[in-house]
């Protein structure tokens, strides 16, 4: 599965980075990688995620990248 970030999604991942690195560059920069590789893991495994139980329809999926409060959704 080819995983494809909205233009949304990219905003929303530049704003977490430049928020973190106001006080750290460093771990910004390990969350925007961690978000990263975790979509990349989307791709390889399409049902990883678990069903978003407010859609009740299984193309709609959410990861929660651990430690991470944020998630995220994607459509299969």
């Amino acid at each position: 599965m080819k995983v494809v970030w909205t233009d949304a999604a990219k905003r929303n991942l530049r704003t977490i980075h430049d928020y973190i690195a106001q006080n750290s560059p460093a771990y910004a920069q390990r969350m925007v990688d961690r978000l990263t590789s975790r979509s990349k893991q989307i791709g390889v495994f399409p049902l990883s995620g678990r069903v978003v139980p407010e859609f009740e329809v299984g193309q709609v999926r959410e990861v929660f990248p651990a430690p991470l409060p944020n998630h995220l959704a994607y459509s299969t």
